[in-house]
């Protein structure tokens, strides 16, 4: 089976909810499309368990980029006292990276360093095939879409970074063949329904439900039969 989840943004009670409905097997395969960390305190706890999880595959969110431009270059809290991206640092701060931060003080260095190494090699977008269908996994907008708007070269440094950060709304191409699945922009911005919930449009679906937000919750989605599963608090 092949599940589908984003934006858990350090929400451990949400996460453990979904991972018990959902019961993963060793042959069964995770998607977790960014944003792990962030805004509640389980953040780094439940990245070091996707880490160590054969069976899960991860994508960068701007949550985990935010970190990295911060901090990521910081061996430990000591040379963090020296650093000088004072804007990157406020720019993660702004979006609920102090709780992270917290967290990040009481591992060492070692740990420290296997996770920002983890998060550098993440991919931006992936792509799998279940009963026939492409899908293209992202955590904000396909990566392919930048040089299509000549805005986004002025709003984003690259590619990489736009696939990141920009929103994808129905406006925007789909990449020809394919599924696109998206986190980043929770659904609400899609539909009104309550609480919270997928989105599914014209060969695009939304799975972030808002799991950052007291009102919010996880989602997780089953490519296989299209199941849909959320948390339970």
């Amino acid at each position: 089976m092949t599940y589908v989840l984003s934006d858990i943004h350090g929400n451990l009670q949400r996460f453990k909810s979904i991972m018990a409905q959902i019961n993963l097997q060793t042959n069964d395969t995770l998607y977790v499309l960014g944003d792990v960390i962030d805004r509640y305190a389980g953040g780094i706890k439940i990245l070091r368990q996707i880490m160590r999880m054969p069976n899960a595959k991860m994508l960068i969110g701007n949550h985990e980029y935010m970190m990295l431009n911060a901090i990521g270059h910081c061996k430990d809290a000591a040379e963090e006292k020296e650093n000088t991206n004072w804007r990157e640092k406020r720019l993660w701060y702004r979006n609920g990276g102090m709780i992270t931060h917290e967290q990040l003080k009481h591992y060492r260095k070692d740990i420290r360093a296997e996770i920002f190494n983890f998060i550098r090699q993440l991919p931006t977008n992936l792509e799998v095939e279940v009963n026939g269908v492409k899908y293209k996994l992202v955590h904000a907008s396909p990566e392919e879409n930048y040089m299509k708007s000549p805005w986004n070269i002025c709003d984003y440094k690259n590619s990489r970074e736009f696939a990141i950060w920009d929103r994808w709304d129905e406006t925007q191409p789909i990449p020809e063949g394919y599924v696109l699945i998206f986190g980043h922009t929770p659904t609400c911005y899609f539909h009104d329904k309550m609480p919270w919930c997928i989105w599914k449009g014209d060969n695009a679906i939304g799975i972030d439900c808002g799991s950052g937000y007291e009102y919010g919750r996880l989602s997780c989605l089953r490519l296989d039969d299209m199941k849909e599963f959320y948390s339970d608090c």
